[in-house]
């Protein structure tokens, strides 16, 4: 029997972050949620369980409130690579949880890119 979207997405994601886990090297992890509505990205140091930076596009500031494309995508991107320099990281490793490596989720880590972080 075939399994679920959602087994699916749930498997992918274990996968993903067991593999990260294994190189993670004590730096920050830059985790991606993205739902029908919205896109959120947090820079969480797993070693004090804390997060150092987020971005959200329920952000006002943004102007992107209530859109989940790839130009919103592009500026929270861009918005976490800047408050990551604030909090004072260069380097992470990026989370992309279950979501496939297309679209939203490639065009919000090239802008991370832009931005200055390295992953």
């Amino acid at each position: 029997m075939a399994n679920s979207k959602r087994e699916l997405f749930l498997k992918r994601r274990l996968r993903v972050r067991n593999k990260l886990r294994s190189m993670a090297d004590g730096r920050a992890r830059l985790s991606v949620h993205r739902s029908n509505k919205n896109i959120s990205v947090q820079l969480i140091d797993d070693v004090n369980g804390v997060t150092l930076a987020s971005a959200s596009s329920l952000e006002k500031d943004l102007g992107v409130v209530g859109k989940n494309n790839v130009e919103a995508a592009k500026k929270i991107g861009a918005a976490i690579a800047e408050r990551a320099k604030k909090a004072g990281v260069e380097v992470c490793y990026f989370d992309r949880g279950g979501f496939l490596f297309h679209g939203k989720i490639k065009a919000l880590a090239d802008a991370a890119r832009e931005g200055g972080l390295k992953f």
